[in-house]
């Protein structure tokens, strides 16, 4: 589910009990604008200084790790050293390209296809689990 794209960086960080600093409504407008995206710490980065953003790599990690907190991005589990978010949070799978270290969505409700021109070379399930609460 994407986030709703009419509230400001502002409005959104705030409606997730986020405090809008500079660089996090920086980084909201440039994650949250548009489609839904998958994306890493040095890629966002890149981007916030190509946009004439003055932010550090250490300060998009902890804006990342923030909007993680509060809901507005999840991690994507993928092997290798780049950990990657995806700003769309509902239930939905994952392809992993290693190959070329890309992400992508995969098709709800339907059985596993990769895009064109790929192979399946390993399917890993990850199923996260919370206690449930006693029916006592």
């Amino acid at each position: 589910m994407r986030t709703p794209a009419r509230l400001s960086p502002e409005d959104l960080l705030c409606a997730h009990g986020l405090r809008p600093t500079r660089q996090r409504r920086a980084l909201a407008a440039l994650l949250f604008t548009g489609a839904g995206r998958h994306i890493d710490a040095q890629t966002l980065h890149a981007e916030a200084t190509r946009a004439d953003e003055k932010l550090s790599l250490a300060t998009v990690y902890n804006a990342l790790r923030a909007f993680e907190q509060a809901g507005l991005i999840h991690r994507v589990a993928v092997p290798g050293e780049r950990v990657w978010f995806d700003t769309g949070t509902g239930a939905h799978g994952h392809f992993y390209i290693e190959t070329e270290n890309r992400v992508l969505d995969m098709p709800k409700g339907a059985p596993i296809r990769p895009p064109a021109g790929y192979r399946v070379t390993r399917i890993e399930t990850v199923v996260h689990l919370e206690r449930a609460a006693d029916d006592d």
